[in-house]
């Protein structure tokens, strides 16, 4: 195996140590390394970096490949080492700007295109599509794809909306604007990371329109926190009951507002004042409630053109008959007329006509019920004859089953006469049927072969659901008349429009169904072997594995074996007598950047069962993965349960996904005695979720990160039974502040950047509610440290109390350790010691150390030599690039207490002994994927820009 470029842990060589502790730094791994001396001595005590350009080892945003893919094999053999200590610490190579938020190539770019179409008036294909995100896991509305040669629309853009395109290879390069039709997280989840993979589109990134009702001032003010202005610059927001937002040659869209009407009596009267309420009077509107009928209706379609027609009125072939097809009128050649093109075409067709509805509540179905802006588009309207209503083809529903199944709403419905109704809403028959199946199919073949820690079945079935609210009525118990058809909605359902010869449904590229009992099936057809591990492993995770010298042999054609290092590791103490209801660690997304087919991006669930939970960072989709982990319910009340969540910085993928949870959580938790969810994070994102609760309400407290470091902490409890002064309290956590941001340090000008002082005195009753919480959980601390990677970027410690046993003997709390993103660094070895878990990001394979300190981010070597160096017991690597789709490169040598994470892994506590044990069978599980799978078009460039 050729040698990899990496960070080697460098020991103590020491013979009369007995029990030498882990070592105090890194260092690279030189061609020839120097012979140890008998004399006990550290080779290298600091962190080392190196690069192309050793004179630019901080600042290696120079490099012009930043954003490029590296080969492993640029400059093997050619590290620029240098020495760089601070008092015997120092960090390791690193992008000095990129941490401060000063690399350009991180800034945003200042004009991104936007795209400019040529239209085609005479579309061959035009269709509306439903993009089935949410439908299995009901947790975001779909989406819905109207598609022409040269334009594309959605409607909605839920969470997940990326990793079904991906899925389906939908390029949402193609998409020219965006509309909702609700501004809310169901509705717009997913539109962050769309506007973000967008921008970084190309050489000089991409836009799109955004158009939705007024409240989408509120979303975009808040997204400006994060997402570059040029991505937003394009988006328009509408008031007015009635709005033509396009309207070209090809298609006119309208939207039409929905305002809730009140369903009761308002007290409005005045204080002070006898005067009765008027009865008839509205709600007052609040941000969010706003919702929008949209009415796409495509330009007739000309009669036939009839030759013969226009000899006999005197005209010579010739391109007057193009100009009359045009729809001009022309002067006969032969006779003394005007030829007009009613005179020689045949009738028109009227252009299809689609509606797409969202009435999300009763209050707006009496709007609906009543507005007088659809009534031309009713089979029979009042006052109105029947030629002159506009037929309309389809309808497609986006309102809840709570709403769909009134009657008053099935009688709206029948308004439309012959009209095709998709009911696209959560229907039940989609639970059955998972919209990411390819990530369903890795789950149940991990749950295949070691359930324990993949306990995700990778499907559910309907029953598990019959008792939910929103899907208690399917759509056949509707009460409509013969001639109105119901669809039950599928994932990628058309409904064609053009040509007009295939008007109407189009179900040739729906997916089609996979069971589990099928995947199994493929799984052992593929790999015979599977079945054997599959019951050794089983074997090992109940103590009844057979020794053999510290290996053991499978039956079949493969021998596995199991590594004699796998034995030598002692238990620590704090897994003394530990039960399953202690604690487990739910590995919710392991992928970084942006979604992709087997890995969403990051999230971590902390389960610590009858005492809550805990979540560290919330991409996207973070809301399905639970439900797809836990079913419907089971999420549900993992939400309820949620005592914190923690956001270790503000780049997109780490928290695009709270706004849903949180929401979630308020509406679970509406009418019952509860606290509002304490979310600890950076500076930044207290602006955005700020911003965002002009929006909606997300029933939360923020608290910086900054006010949960060691430093703050000691602050807060000297000083917590007294009178303590704002400023006084602010210098002694400066005095005592972090030395990887301390004065004469590389980073010192990061801490002390102007508009972030530290406010511990206002701090102080959410650091009281932050005891209050880990107390009650059983956690005896949470402490939040600097690393590496971009502006207030943190890791995170996790402690859980002391515990004592049946004979009274004192048992040391576990404890866990995420690194978040970053670059090896003194802060997070010095976090990391003793600890339990280590769970550390590893975007890059170790090979392309260059593209990791360009990025700012860790090779799985230098991941592994951290939780070396700390003495982890156990280390989780995480955040993998998208470069490695289903499982990623690694060195088989390193990885005798290290674990590769996967969607949706569940790590108990008591199961850590065994954790290494899994990896040798995981490696036959995926022995022909440890390569980049181009066919899954991964966008490197994105990957990078991590």
């Amino acid at each position: 195996m050729p040698q990899i470029s990496s960070l080697r842990l460098l020991l103590f060589s020491s013979a009369n140590l007995s029990t030498p502790k882990p070592p105090l730094s890194l260092s690279h791994l030189f061609k020839h390394k120097p012979p140890l001396s008998s004399k006990p001595r550290l080779l290298f005590a600091t962190f080392s970096s190196y690069s192309r350009r050793p004179k630019n080892i901080e600042g290696t945003s120079s490099l012009s490949g930043a954003r490029r893919r590296i080969s492993s094999k640029t400059d093997k053999g050619k590290l620029a080492m240098e020495e760089i200590s601070s008092k015997d610490e120092s960090v390791a190579g690193f992008n000095k700007r990129r941490a401060e938020g000063k690399d350009k190539n991180d800034g945003p770019k200042k004009n991104l295109q936007l795209k400019v179409r040529k239209l085609n008036p005479v579309n061959t294909i035009s269709y509306v599509q439903i993009l089935g995100t949410g439908m299995d896991t009901q947790d975001t509305a779909p989406s819905v794809l109207l598609f022409f040669d040269k334009q594309r629309f959605i409607f909605n853009a839920g969470e997940g909306l990326q990793r079904f395109c991906t899925e389906h290879k939908i390029k949402l390069s193609k998409i020219d604007h965006i509309f909702l039709s609700r501004v809310c997280s169901e509705t717009a989840g997913g539109l962050p990371g769309l506007l973000l993979t967008l921008a970084g589109m190309g050489e000089e990134g991409m836009s799109v329109n955004l158009w939705g009702p007024s409240d989408l001032k509120y979303l975009v003010n808040a997204m400006k926190s994060f997402i570059p202005n040029a991505a937003m610059v394009h988006a328009r927001s509408f008031s007015d009951d009635l709005f033509v937002a396009i309207n070209d040659e090809v298609v006119k869209i309208s939207a039409v507002l929905l305002r809730p009407r009140n369903s009761k009596v308002c007290d409005l009267t005045k204080e002070g004042s006898s005067e009765p309420a008027d009865s008839t009077a509205e709600f007052a509107l609040k941000p969010g409630d706003l919702s929008v009928v949209y009415v796409c209706e495509l330009p007739e379609i000309k009669g036939k053109f009839d030759p013969n027609k226009a000899v006999a009125l005197g005209l010579r072939r010739g391109p007057k008959y193009r100009q009359l097809q045009l729809g001009n009128s022309v002067q006969s050649d032969r006779q003394d007329i005007m030829v007009h093109p009613s005179d020689v075409l045949g009738p028109s067709v009227p252009g299809p006509i689609v509606l797409v509805v969202d009435c999300p509540t009763p209050s707006h179905l009496q709007e609906l019920s009543s507005i007088q802006s659809l009534t031309p588009y009713y089979s029979y309207p009042s006052e109105q004859s029947k030629e002159t209503c506009k037929k309309v083809d389809c309808v497609i529903h986006l309102s809840p089953a709570s709403v769909t199944c009134t009657t008053e709403y099935q009688q709206w419905m029948s308004r439309f006469g012959e009209a095709q109704h998709i009911m696209a809403g959560h229907q039940p028959k989609n639970v059955e049927i998972p919209i990411l199946k390819s990530s369903a199919r890795i789950a149940t073949r991990l749950n295949y072969l070691c359930p324990q820690f993949f306990p995700s079945p990778g499907f559910w079935s309907l029953p598990q659901l019959k008792s939910l609210p929103s899907v208690s009525k399917a759509p056949s118990e509707f009460s409509l008349p013969a001639s109105c058809e119901v669809i039950t909605a599928e994932n990628l359902l058309k409904f064609c429009l053009r040509p007009y010869a295939q008007l109407g449904l189009d179900r040739s590229v729906i997916p089609e169904i996979t069971s589990r009992p099928k995947i199994i099936e493929d799984l052992i057809s593929e790999i015979p072997e599977i079945v054997d591990a599959s019951k050794h492993i089983t074997q090992l995770l109940h103590g009844n594995n057979i020794a053999n010298g510290g290996s053991m042999t499978l039956q079949g054609n493969s021998a596995m074996m199991e590594e004699p290092w796998l034995d030598e590791t002692a238990l620590p103490s704090c897994l003394e007598g530990i039960t399953r209801e202690n604690m487990e660690i739910v590995l919710l997304g392991t992928g970084s950047s942006q979604p992709s087919k087997y890995r969403n991006v990051t999230s971590i669930f902390i389960n610590l069962f009858l005492k809550g939970s805990i979540l560290l960072d919330c991409g996207e989709g973070t809301l399905g993965q639970l439900k797809r982990r836990f079913g419907v319910e089971g999420a549900d009340e993992a939400v309820k349960g949620l005592t914190c969540i923690w956001i270790s910085h503000i780049h997109a993928d780490h928290h695009t996904g709270l706004a849903r949870i949180l929401a979630l959580r308020r509406d679970l938790l509406s009418g019952t005695p509860h606290q509002p969810l304490l979310v600890v994070g950076p500076r930044q994102l207290k602006t955005y979720l700020d911003a965002y609760q002009k929006l909606e309400d997300l029933d939360m407290q923020f608290l910086n990160c900054r006010h949960t470091t060691e430093a703050s902490l000691k602050t807060f409890e000297s000083s917590e039974n007294k009178d303590v002064n704002g400023s006084a309290c602010v210098q002694n956590y400066q005095k005592n502040s972090s030395n990887l941001f301390a004065k004469g340090s590389r980073m010192e000008s990061h801490w002390k950047r102007p508009g972030s002082p530290v406010d511990a005195s206002l701090a102080f009753p959410l650091m009281t509610t932050l005891k209050k919480i880990l107390r009650e959980a059983g956690l005896e601390e949470l402490i939040s440290f600097p690393v590496v990677h971009c502006p207030q970027a943190y890791g995170v410690v996790l402690k859980a109390a002391d515990r004592t046993n049946s004979t009274g003997k004192k048992i040391p709390g576990w404890k866990i350790v995420y690194s978040g993103d970053t670059r090896p660094c003194p802060e997070l070895v010095e976090a990391s010691r003793g600890a339990t878990v280590l769970i550390h990001e590893a975007t890059f394979e170790d090979g392309m150390v260059e593209e990791a300190i360009a990025r700012n981010h860790s090779t799985t070597q230098e991941a592994i030599e951290v939780g070396d160096s700390a003495g982890a017991y156990r280390i989780i690597l995480t955040h993998f690039s998208q470069r490695y789709p289903k499982i990623p490169v690694f060195d088989e040598a390193h990885m005798h207490k290290t674990s590769i994470a996967f969607d949706m892994m569940s790590v108990n506590l008591a199961d850590l002994p065994m954790l290494p044990r899994v990896l040798p069978y995981l490696k036959m599980l995926f022995r022909d994927e440890m390569i980049v799978d181009e066919s899954d078009d991964v966008n490197v460039a994105t990957a990078a820009a991590v």
